[in-house]
């Protein structure tokens, strides 16, 4: 048995509760400041609000006051805070973790700097701690295709925990696999993280074709765009294998969970298939954010203008070519620039070998 502390009550961190706490480990939930709701919630009703089920009640919930008490003796803390507050937790575990422990980030996406460079999340929350702390703790990540609510209500799922320590792998993998909840482990970590962060920027365009359809009064029509959405797809797939090997990674790591798995359940719904969806109809991007999502977390798109900025000032500096990544380029056009939704078809599929 092993305590685990989830950092962040959101709704993937809590839903990995449920295997963990399932098998027997030692389960708490610690809320950020904006959780307080939520905590109050699991601890009055023992429901979690945004995922409108009951967690295990042998999880234990937290209000952030008892972050350092609860996190100094456990065996592993999990990241769990959305991709806008991972400079803050960062900050916060750097004063509470101790030497020894297992990190596991679920946390997927990037940070960029003046001159495009990119950085993993992971490699952002570690940039906060002591060197020497830093080097004692082990630094892992969950990828794969994960909606939360099928973890929690015990729908097969199939991930992987990856890292650089193989040993600490299988101990997490063996902590939280169960009959539902399948689990394999890679020491590719650059770019499994890597898949994890760029499949956000896709799931974007994967909303443009019922946008289309709805703007053309054809959203019952019997033929829907699929045509579309798979070549999008095609391409963007194409787009995150080269993102995988341009960072690091192998290859074919874009192929398996963490990179096309996971873009197939991202682009299936959810907020920025939304978000896209809207532009499809024709309503400029600036519109969708400051209007009709407005306070929504979009993290697509944010991944979007982090690495389509990235890949303007990298392309300047001659990294990378201009005519690769030309998907990833016009979403960035869209979301920074409101750009018509006039898809560069000719540009796609090149071989850039």
């Amino acid at each position: 048995m092993a305590k685990i502390v989830v950092f962040g009550s959101g709704i993937m961190g809590t839903a990995l509760a449920f295997p963990s706490a399932e098998n027997g480990n030692e389960v708490h939930l610690v809320g950020t400041f904006l959780d307080r709701e939520i905590i109050e919630s699991i601890q009055t009703t023992g429901v979690h609000p945004n995922l409108d089920l009951k967690v295990p009640e042998s999880v234990q919930a937290h209000q952030l006051e008892e972050a350092a008490e609860v996190i100094k003796d456990a065996d592993v803390v999990m990241g769990g805070v959305n991709s806008f507050g991972v400079e803050w937790a960062g900050e916060q575990l750097a004063a509470m973790m101790q030497p020894g422990q297992h990190f596991l980030c679920v946390t997927k996406g990037m940070r960029a700097d003046e001159d495009g460079n990119l950085k993993l999340l992971p490699d952002v929350y570690r940039s906060y701690f002591d060197p020497k702390l830093a080097e004692s703790i082990t630094w892992n990540a969950v990828v794969g295709p994960s909606i939360a609510g099928e973890v929690a209500v015990h729908h097969d799922t199939a991930v992987v925990f990856t890292g650089e320590d193989k040993e600490a792998l299988e101990y997490l993998a063996g902590l939280y696999r169960t009959d539902y909840y399948h689990v394999w482990t890679s020491t590719d970590f650059v770019g499994h993280e890597t898949g994890a962060a760029t499949k956000n920027i896709y799931a974007f365009a994967a909303g443009f074709a019922d946008g289309l359809l709805r703007s053309q009064g054809k959203e019952n029509d019997r033929y829907v765009m699929y045509n579309m959405g798979a070549a999008l797809f095609a391409q963007g797939q194409k787009e995150l294998r080269s993102f995988v090997k341009f960072m690091g990674g192998k290859p074919e790591t874009a192929d398996g969970l963490g990179g096309v798995g996971d873009m197939f359940v991202t682009s299936m719904g959810g907020r920025n298939v939304k978000a896209g969806g809207y532009v499809g109809e024709g309503i400029p991007f600036s519109r969708v954010r400051d209007e009709l999502m407005k306070g929504v977390t979009l993290e697509g798109v944010a991944a979007i203008n982090v690495v389509g900025a990235a890949l303007r000032k990298l392309t300047e500096r001659g990294v990378v070519r201009e005519e690769e990544y030309p998907l990833c380029r016009f979403l960035y056009s869209v979301v920074a620039e409101d750009a018509p939704l006039d898809i560069p078809w000719e540009k796609f599929f090149a071989d850039l070998s």
